[in-house]
């Protein structure tokens, strides 16, 4: 009966991945971190960007876990 192995074979390393190709990864989820936290730390009052308060207490309970006050 034959194994089969999903080890790597001895002197085989895995090929290093190009910074050019995890740029963009990495810029998208920055934009992506910055407009998740600006929705949960500041949509609210003057800043805000959507009217009304569905956003606001969409994320309410997320802003007290994170600490940032709203009342």
């Amino acid at each position: 009966m034959a194994t089969i192995s999903a080890l790597p074979a001895p002197g085989t390393a895995p090929a290093p991945i190009p910074f050019r190709q995890i740029l963009p990864w990495a810029v998208f989820g920055v934009v992506l971190a910055v407009v998740l936290l600006y929705f949960v730390g500041a949509e609210q009052g003057i800043t805000s960007v959507i009217a009304g308060e569905t956003v606001h207490e969409f994320v309410h309970d997320g802003r007290h876990l994170l600490g940032f006050p709203c009342h």
